[in-house]
């Protein structure tokens, strides 16, 4: 069979590696893809978000499955347009996705479902959001422990923690005032800070069945001990010890299935990936935010373990067969993920800088190189975003795991690469 996916990430060099090794598949192409996926699949210059080039090159091609890697396309309705021409496509529809497009929508569903998170507000001005700061901290330098999200899609990026009156206000005009983060701060939310470990739980549904991925822990803040600001993610791993089976099956049993029944009664069944970002707070987990796709990074180390044939779990989703699948396979050994990064990232950085080292890395025992912010520049390969490379490493342990990542990302040089130093340390700790 032929498979198209679509997206130019480190989750879609991942889904790319993997699905390429599925004896089912003849040919796997990436839309629009990056120097990796060059070397995996075949890349296809198509954006992610052409919808009518990417329904045409499917139809032309006789594409038998489509899988959607990022958010944008999902929440822009891709899944809905490809099946109403007859093409098999795996992820949530147009109205399924509003669970990850809109935090007001996620937020008020987890309220109305009874299901664990923090409490909130939601304001659709600035001088609203404003206000409510000011009523409740009367001086610029008292204590607060609130988080100011941007309602829409914001690579990540639009969840700002607060802890200061000062820190609040700037975060409101940064979201509603100048508009950092675009449309996606036409409504905004602020809601109490909790307390406690992060964990990322990963569930396959065809809005039936659920079938629950071992947890990771992935590393939003920028830099070392969980400092700087939030980004799209700096690295993960998987299995993450701080969730043993009794918490899974709480997460499964007070997040997981409460949330598939909510969105089949509110008319919007799910099915896909649905991907809880869990706060572990000393009453229990919390639901952060959900995501409606494999996440980046934790897609990397996840599909690194996982013995199953992945284009088997897919279709079943796609065909509501998921009950019908066996218990699915995982290699044993940890996985870590670290995410090497260009210089000014989140905030602005350059393009085009040449990477050396990436055949060394490669070469290292159960490594491999996920590219992320990478293109093909005359046989070059460059630098084309924040994100650049997501070294993914097994190991017999987590120490030995982090040992071969950090060994590999050793390899790799451009002007200006950085990374977090600390990716699965929570665990050894």
């Amino acid at each position: 069979m032929k498979v198209l996916i679509v997206g130019a990430g480190g989750r879609e060099h991942a889904l790319a590696w993997k699905i390429s090794q599925s004896p089912r598949v003849q040919q796997v192409f990436v839309a629009p893809g990056n120097a990796g996926t060059a070397g995996d699949a075949i890349n296809v210059p198509i954006a992610d978000t052409d919808k009518p080039a990417l329904i045409q090159f499917a139809q032309e091609n006789k594409i038998e499955l489509v899988v959607v890697g990022p958010e944008a396309p999902l929440v822009d309705g891709l899944v809905d347009d490809m099946e109403a021409v007859g093409i098999r496509v795996f992820g949530p529809s147009k109205v399924a996705a509003e669970l990850e497009g809109s935090k007001v929508f996620c937020k008020n569903l987890l309220h109305t479902a009874d299901i664990p998170t923090a409490s909130y507000q939601t304001f659709r001005s600035g001088d609203e959001a404003s206000r409510y700061i000011k009523d409740r901290y009367s001086e610029p330098s008292d204590p607060v422990h609130v988080v100011v999200k941007a309602d829409g899609l914001a690579a990540g990026k639009g969840v700002i923690v607060c802890s200061t009156r000062s820190e609040a206000l700037e975060a409101i005009d940064r979201i509603a005032s100048r508009r950092e983060f675009g449309a996606a701060g036409n409504e905004l939310i602020i809601e109490e800070k909790l307390i406690g470990q992060e964990a990322s739980v990963l569930a396959i549904t065809d809005g039936e069945t659920i079938v629950t991925l071992p947890a990771a822990q992935d590393h939003k803040p920028a830099f070392d001990g969980d400092t700087g600001p939030n980004t799209g993610g700096m690295g993960a791993y998987c299995p993450t010890p701080i969730i043993d089976e009794e918490m899974m099956s709480r997460i499964e049993a007070d997040v997981l299935v409460p949330v598939v029944h909510a969105m089949k009664r509110s008319r919007k069944p799910f099915k896909g990936v649905l991907y809880a970002g869990l706060m572990l707070t000393a009453a229990g987990p919390k639901v952060l935010e959900f995501n409606v796709r494999f996440g980046d990074p934790e897609c990397q180390p996840l599909l690194m373990r996982l013995k199953t044939d992945l284009v088997d779990i897919l279709e079943a989703t796609v065909d509501g067969r998921l009950s019908e699948l066996p218990s699915l396979e995982w290699d044993e050994r940890p996985s870590i993920c670290v995410v090497m990064a260009s210089e000014g990232y989140p905030g602005s950085y350059e393009k085009g800088r040449e990477i050396t080292g990436l055949a060394k890395a490669d070469e290292i025992e159960n490594v491999k190189v996920f590219h992320a912010g990478t293109q093909l520049d005359d046989g070059r390969v460059v630098t084309h975003g924040g994100r650049v490379l997501g070294v993914t490493a097994l190991g017999n342990s987590i120490s030995n795991a982090k040992l071969q990542a950090y060994t590999a990302v050793k390899e790799i040089r451009w002007p200006g690469a950085w990374c977090r130093k600390d990716i699965s340390d929570k665990a050894l700790n």
